[in-house]
């Protein structure tokens, strides 16, 4: 279709072209030059567009790649018919310019034809009349994507009929017909003058008090907040740009994973063998599907729990099989065993993720917080660097920060001992804390959503406790990031911004499900803290690297130092095994 078209607007051009020249007077004997002069430039038209492929369906129709490949067909058709005029104008009688007047006349009516098509064609496979009216929060590339992919998909449910965006820069600007009509604080007043029934937050990387407050604001007017897939799960193929979803707890307490130098992740971990302890937990399997893109020559994900192995494994290599030597059963209580398994497959990269970190759980049981968060560090420790371990990051918690807790004490003393390692490897053995991780094992919010279904009531410890939050993506780009701008013995600590009060969560969880629900506080549970703190006293907040990720200092514990009783103490806890009582 459209190579007629292209050839027709030559055909036209030319003498067009000719009749402005000669001041709207041509000469009968010029005709015959000029329709061979025609004739010749749609002959070239038509062999270029075939080669640069523009007429075999090279380009999608009507986007800007086709537009380009047919600017330069044009120019180039002009630029060939420009010396043919030069050499055979005079003999044929046509004027050497009419080349150089035709050219941008035949490109707009190429261009002109084909927006008026797209343009038709857009108009008939938009929304109908039924889809819902909706406002667009964001005016940047991702809104304009979705506006594009609203208007153009006959099946869509949704009809853009407004933008919003707070950049003042962008405050007159029009994207397919829908107009930017104010910012935050002009949610209600658009809702009511469009009649919109949803919004949808198109910004990438919009933090979770902007979705907070994006999300009161249209609870005032009855809008219903939709948002976008992450761009990860998009690229990665696991949801599409079109799947919108309703607004979820996570999307108002979590936030995006902080922006990483992918070339310095990929320095230390390509080409190495990477081992994983704790890889069937919920962040060290995502640490194993983070990790296994930078293309490791060997990921072990160890751990003793088989059926967390299998999980792992299907997320990094898409099988759970258990027959590869990609996963390890082992406990890391046992030295002799690590031993083994480290002098045999020699990694050189090591994440330490097992770990107990149930608080209460570990009140009661201070012992086995004591054989696995300490020992079994100490274990992990010892038996890298007997292999010969380039790097290891040892993950810890805010807990550690001026602990209070038998999970906080164990693993503070953890960072002690990796910091010692690595005063004594000279190499990068550090340590990375954080807070309460969204969708982990231990996570409340699962145990909110269990009580919410089984009708309530929802507890919670205390009116005034708050939590820092984070996702579990986020949680491991840390990790990862640590072992490439971390140094021997320190620990590096995320800036998680503002603490959240459990209490709103609690009251918005139940407000989402629709329920009505009742909270009880049942009091701050033994060793448990009000406010969590994630830098301890004198430690520092250094942040040579990172904007949002601190450097800290803590002090070294050799392992002949170590005293589990004066440990035991300082939990408030004696000895069990010496059979005493907990110290009240």
């Amino acid at each position: 279709m459209f190579l007629g078209v292209d050839l027709f607007s030559w055909l036209v051009a030319v003498p067009v072209a000719a009749w402005l020249r000669y001041e709207f007077a041509i000469e009968p004997l010029v005709w015959g030059g000029l329709l061979g002069f025609a004739l010749m430039a749609m002959v070239l038209q038509t062999a270029a567009g075939f080669v640069i492929g523009i007429y075999r369906g090279r380009h999608p129709f009507g986007t800007f790649a086709e537009v380009r490949a047919l600017a330069y067909v044009v120019v180039l058709v002009g630029a060939l018919t420009s010396l043919l005029a030069f050499a055979l104008g005079p003999q044929w009688g046509v004027p050497r310019s009419i080349a150089v007047i035709a050219t941008p006349m035949v490109l707009i009516c190429m261009l002109g034809a084909r927006y008026l098509l797209r343009l038709a064609r857009e108009r008939r496979s938009g929304p109908g009349l039924n889809a819902i009216k909706t406002i667009i929060y964001g005016a940047g590339y991702l809104g304009e994507t979705v506006i594009r992919r609203m208007q153009t998909d006959p099946d869509s449910q949704y009809r853009p009929v407004a933008l919003l965006d707070d950049d003042p820069q962008l405050s007159n600007l029009e994207i397919r017909g829908v107009r930017v009509m104010g910012g935050f604080h002009d949610i209600v007043k658009v809702a009511e003058s469009t009649g919109a029934k949803v919004l949808v937050i198109a910004i990438g990387r919009a933090d979770s008090t902007l979705v907070r407050n994006i999300s009161d604001a249209a609870d005032e007017t009855g809008l219903k907040v939709r948002v976008l897939p992450l761009l990860e799960n998009i690229l990665e193929g696991q949801t599409k740009l079109s799947d919108l979803r309703d607004i979820s707890i996570e999307d108002l307490i979590g936030r995006h994973p902080v922006d990483t130098e992918v070339e310095s992740i990929a320095d230390y971990i390509a080409g190495k063998r990477v081992l994983v302890t704790g890889a069937g937990g919920s962040i060290g399997s995502e640490l194993c599907r983070q990790i296994s893109k930078f293309a490791p020559t060997e990921l072990i994900m160890l751990d003793r729990d088989e059926t967390g192995l299998q999980m792992a494994q299907l997320g990094t290599v898409g099988h759970g099989l258990l027959h590869t030597r990609d996963v390890v059963l082992a406990d890391i209580r046992e030295p002799d065993a690590l031993e083994r398994i480290f002098q045999e497959r020699k990694p050189q990269v090591v994440y330490h993720a097992a770990a107990l970190k149930h608080l209460p759980m570990l009140e009661q049981y201070p012992e086995e917080a004591w054989k696995t968060n300490v020992l079994g560090t100490l274990n992990v420790l010892q038996a890298a660097r007997n292999a010969d371990v380039e790097t290891f990051i040892n993950i810890s918690t805010d807990k550690a920060a001026n602990p209070t807790s038998v999970l906080g004490h164990s693993k503070r003393v953890a960072e002690k001992l990796t910091a010692w390692m690595g005063q004594e490897t000279g190499r990068p053995y550090l340590s990375v804390r954080f807070g309460n991780v969204i969708g982990s094992r231990g996570s409340m919010l699962p145990t909110f959503r269990s009580l919410i279904e089984k009708g309530g009531p929802l507890t919670v410890t205390h009116p005034d406790v708050t939590r820092y939050f984070m996702t579990i993506p986020e949680a491991c780009q840390l990790v990862v990031q640590a072992g490439a701008i971390g140094a021997a013995g320190e620990v590096l600590i995320l800036d998680m911004g503002e603490p959240v009060k459990i209490l709103d969560i609690a009251e918005r969880m139940i407000e989402m499900s629709g329920k009505d629900i009742e909270i009880t506080f049942t009091g701050l549970r033994e060793g448990e803290k009000l406010h969590e703190e994630l830098v301890g006293l004198g430690e520092g907040d250094e942040r040579p690297f990172h904007p949002k990720i601190s450097h800290a200092l803590v002090s070294t514990l050799a392992p002949l130092d170590m005293d589990k009783s004066v440990w035991l103490k300082r939990c408030g806890k004696v000895d069990e095994e010496a059979g005493a009582h907990h110290v009240q």
